[in-house]
């Protein structure tokens, strides 16, 4: 086993952390220093380096599972070697394996999103000709947020279909990596028949074992037990499992003895119609429940007798079932368009919002429930609802609420007056999704706070396949019911659709949730879905939003991510001019360029565009702030927060603003009740402990660091002014130490801020010379050299005027 590979370690461009985990190979979470990610390393011990067999396994999980790009399938980065080391990059995922949630037992509804996406899973890889051979319950993993990965495909069998072969048939299949005949190859407890009889193995064999671990998921054991291994192989040869129980639905049980069958003709043919009997039964008794729950009856059992009124599934037929065309990327993508485009025409078609005295003039969008009972449409349920935001938001004649405010309310149990008065809104439109077979159930509700009552709420039911025209329909109904006169191009603008291709927009979905926890990981979801589609103007931009961010919050070098930025948001903006998001962020830029010119034309095209942009206010704020323009920046800033008025941001803001103008007693008092509104708020923190230290508070300003570094990290940016306030506050041994460590570490420093920690120790040669590297270097943070009190001790400087004139400031 290894021993040489412990923490810091690089293995080329991987800096090893931890180990995760060891059998055949190691396995160590390490982190991507080209990327900017962590990712696990799966390395062939030394000791095997030169078996030909182990090495050849080794590569062909590598080339099996790079071939392959899906949700529910670990990423593969890259295999390499480094010396006599080979290695295998995959993502990292952070959950546990299926193995250690069977310790306890499973309730049915999560057993069933498990396999479903274990099943999805296997119908990728059997498309592309990948046949896994080794499904356990060691090689799923479940994410923390329920969306499953299956792992190792070392024991993957790659087979060739002949062209004129069905993709999902097994007719006329040649194995390309062949096993000796005999050789029984994977894990006992789980093989199927012909695996345990060392025979030829195509996709049905993966059935089987994914059947195995439905049972042991539904009964806590497994359905082939023995005291030895041979035991266990007469038992899967000849043993019929006990049946699962009274509890299992009867369409359930049928399902897993289907994939039992010893007989390979009798077991599932394709993972796909195991697939679409699993979504099947999951969204028959989900639906049922919900309908329970909500009083309402189905049709075809309005006019039943008492007895029958229990819920009772029925039986798939397997011929239409196999006739569904779509997988699950298009109904999700399907069910995005048709959510928002149901919640705009069912507003239309009812009554009306509110008579004229009481014409509505500020909503909030809540996240729509997902009632589906499938957590991997969660994600979606927030994109439909983001997207109905984002088109009502373009309409000047009404003020919308902000995703990050108003998506903090989830769940059924919601106070509307409660959550109106927290966001200042007349109106919230609010609903659910439902799902069963190929119909889609969607009721949606809009409330009028101020009568306390509901304006309209309907239940509208449709098919997946009639969506598509929908886009067209939301323009107009939405401008009609609004009573909105708008231009050609808001109409247009209205009517557009942001990309053609669901698994772009499904990776641009993925990566919207990551990218708010963690902007490093979200890269690959964006950069996917701008592969895929070339004119995805909205992925670009969001890609390059993450780029610019990293640069711009210290966390990378600035001069490696800002030239990628800008090229990927003027791709965004060439693909479309009207994206408010995107002239947004060039606004950022050009500041960060230092053209402030620029910024003040890219700030007034926002606010053209979209006036309920937040952002947009808090840039202007910004630039009115640095300006001297103090009351116009505060008003601004309280206009962000009155369209984000439950974001932290915005709010700090304001106390940024009193900041730069050095009326500290304001900032502080801003600052503390933020802190007091937001305990856990690092950035709130950090602010504070600014404001205290250029007040000359310098211990407090050291309890503010201490505090926000024990919530987000030690990063090279806080240690700067961190120093600064220990330099003044006499502790200048501590103040040295932490500059030897910002001049040795190989983690990027800002020059403009390693300045500040200069001025603190009284080193005005050295700060001067910082700042001079810096403004080689483009450094970001200069363009907060005139308003950041942390450089008055410069001020009177003749140099410092020089470099305030060169940056434009």
């Amino acid at each position: 086993m290894i021993t040489s590979f412990s923490p810091g370690t690089r293995l080329g461009r991987y800096k090893v952390h931890s180990l995760l985990g060891a059998g055949l190979a190691e396995v160590f979470l390490a982190y991507d220093t080209l990327l900017y990610r962590n990712v696990a390393l799966k390395i062939l011990p030394v000791d095997l380096f030169g078996k030909r067999q182990q090495l050849n396994r080794f590569e062909q999980e590598a080339r099996a599972g790079s071939a392959l790009n899906h949700p529910n399938i670990i990423t593969i980065h890259e295999i390499g070697v480094e010396g006599n080391i080979h290695f295998i990059a995959t993502e990292f995922i952070e959950g546990e394996t299926l193995r250690l949630k069977l310790q306890a037992r499973l309730e049915i509804k999560e057993t069933l999103e498990i396999a479903t996406q274990i099943a999805a899973a296997l119908e990728a890889a059997h498309q592309r000709g990948i046949v896994h051979r080794d499904i356990k319950p060691e090689n799923v993993m479940v994410r923390t947020d329920g969306l499953v990965k299956v792992l190792d495909f070392g024991l993957a069998k790659l087979t060739e279909k002949t062209d004129d072969v069905p993709i999902d048939s097994h007719a006329d299949t040649r194995p390309l990596v062949k096993t000796t005949p005999g050789t029984v190859v994977g894990t006992i407890a789980y093989m199927s028949p012909e695996q345990a009889r060392g025979l030829e193995v195509d996709a049905r064999t993966d059935i089987f074992s994914l059947g195995v671990v439905l049972y042991e998921m539904l009964t806590g054991s497994r359905p082939f037990e023995g005291a030895t291994v041979s035991d266990v192989l007469a038992a899967i040869l000849k043993s019929e499992p006990a049946p699962l129980g009274d509890n299992a639905p009867a369409e359930l049980q049928r399902i897993v003895k289907k994939t039992l069958q010893k007989d390979v003709n009798e077991r599932y043919q394709t993972s796909k119609d195991l697939l679409i009997d699993l979504k099947s039964i999951r969204h028959d008794l989900d639906f049922s429940v919900e309908l329970e729950r909500s009083g309402i009856p189905r049709k075809a059992e309005q006019s039943a007798s008492p007895q029958d009124q229990s819920f009772h599934p029925s039986p798939w037929v397997e011929k239409i079932a196999r006739g569904v065309r779509r997988h699950k990327r298009f109904i999700a993508v399907a069910l995005a368009l048709l959510v928002i485009g149901a919640i705009a025409y069912l507003i239309w078609r009812g009554r009306p919002l509110a008579p004229v005295a009481t014409q509505i003039k500020s909503i909030a969008v809540l996240p729509l429930q997902n009632a589906t009972g499938d957590a991997n449409l969660d994600y979606l349920s927030d994109g439909v609802s983001e997207s109905l935001l984002d088109k009502l938001s373009q309409l000047p004649q009404i003020k919308v609420i902000a995703r990050s405010s108003s998506f903090k309310y989830r769940g059924e149990n919601i106070d509307i007056q409660d959550v109106a008065n927290k966001l200042g809104v007349q109106a919230i439109i609010m609903g659910r999704v439902m799902r069963r077979g190929d119909d889609l159930t969607i009721r949606v509700e809009v409330i009028d706070v101020h009568e306390n009552k509901q304006l309209w709420g309907e239940e509208y039911t449709r098919k997946v396949a009639d969506t598509l025209p929908v886009q067209q329909e939301i323009a107009q109904t939405i401008s009609e019911k609004l009573r909105l006169k708008l231009t050609g191009a808001q109409e247009k603008q209205l009517a557009k659709r942001p990309t053609e291709n669901p698994e772009a927009y499904q990776l641009y979905l993925t990566g919207l949730f990551v990218s708010r926890t963690n902007l490093k990981n979200s890269l690959d979801y964006f950069t996917q879905a701008t592969i895929l589609d070339p004119n995805f103007a909205v992925a670009f931009y969001r890609l390059s939003w993450c780029y610019f961010y990293l640069g711009y919050n210290s966390e990378v070098d600035p001069k490696e991510t800002s030239p990628k930025a800008r090229a990927l948001l003027q791709r965004a903006l060439q693909i479309d001019d009207s994206l408010a998001e995107a002239h947004s962020l060039m606004a950022a830029i050009k500041q960060s360029e230092w053209d402030w010119a620029g910024a003040e034309n890219e700030i007034t095209r926002v606010l053209e565009l979209n006036p309920n942009t937040a952002v947009a206010h808090q840039l202007n704020a910004n630039r009115l702030a640095k300006a001297g323009r103090i009351e116009e920046a505060v008003t601004e800033s309280r206009l962000a927060q009155s369209l984000d008025p439950l974001e932290i941001p915005p709010k700090i803001q304001e106390g940024g603003i009193y900041y730069f103008a050095r009326r500290f007693d304001e900032a502080i008092a801003r600052f503390q009740q933020i802190v007091k509104l937001a305990p856990d708020s690092a950035l709130a923190h950090g602010w504070l402990g600014y404001a205290y230290a250029a007040k000359g508070m310098y211990r407090e300003a050291i309890m503010e660091y201490q505090q926000r570094t024990n919530r987000d990290g030690d990063s090279t940016s806080d240690q700067c002014y961190l120093g600064y306030a220990l330099a003044k506050s006499e502790k200048r041994n501590e103040a040295l130490a932490l500059l030897n460590k910002l001049k040795t570490t190989k983690d990027y420093v800002s020059l403009a801020e390693l300045a500040i920690l200069y001025i603190g120790l009284g080193d005005k040669e050295k700060a001067f010379e910082s700042l001079e590297k810096a403004y080689v270097a483009h450094d970001l943070q200069l363009q907060n050299l005139r308003a950041d009190p942390h450089y008055d001790d410069l001020h009177a400087d003749q140099r410092f005027q020089d470099l305030l004139r060169r940056i434009g400031v």
